[in-house]
């Protein structure tokens, strides 16, 4: 459980990456690795920046990836995964120029992320991404 906990989440993060890098969103399969929460707020968050015309480039880190808990006495089996996102390269570009957006000076590029990871009839998927806020 714990693999397939972990294998999602890393899947889950190479889609968002094609999902943030396309403007169209259709290039992504993120609904094969997330539902709920975080497929929503991923799907509106990244036509938000489309809609704005810019794209994000390069790529997400993931280190110290770590399955804090896991539930299978409960309705639905899930695992909770905390881990270090690196986002430093994972650049906001202007879609048509590729050129970088400015960032805000106080972003954090590198935080704990702690994600609910429950299990589907159709495989298992992210349900919840929260940031902690925290550096790592």
């Amino acid at each position: 459980m714990k693999k397939q906990a972990i294998y999602t989440y890393q899947a889950y993060w190479q889609e968002m990456e094609k999902l943030y890098a396309d403007p169209t969103g259709k290039s992504s399969r993120l609904d094969q690795f997330a539902a709920s929460a975080a497929l929503k707020n991923a799907e509106s968050d990244a036509k938000r920046a489309h809609d704005r015309g810019r794209i994000y480039m390069g790529s997400v880190a993931l280190t110290d990836q770590t399955v804090t808990k896991v539930n299978v006495s409960g309705k639905i089996p899930n695992a909770t995964v905390s881990s270090c996102l690196d986002i430093s390269k994972w650049r906001r570009v202007d879609a048509e120029t590729k050129k970088p957006v400015s960032q805000p000076e106080n972003r954090l590029t590198k935080y704990l992320i702690v994600s609910i990871i429950e299990k589907y009839p159709g495989g298992w998927r992210v349900t919840r991404d929260e940031p902690q806020g925290k550096s790592c």
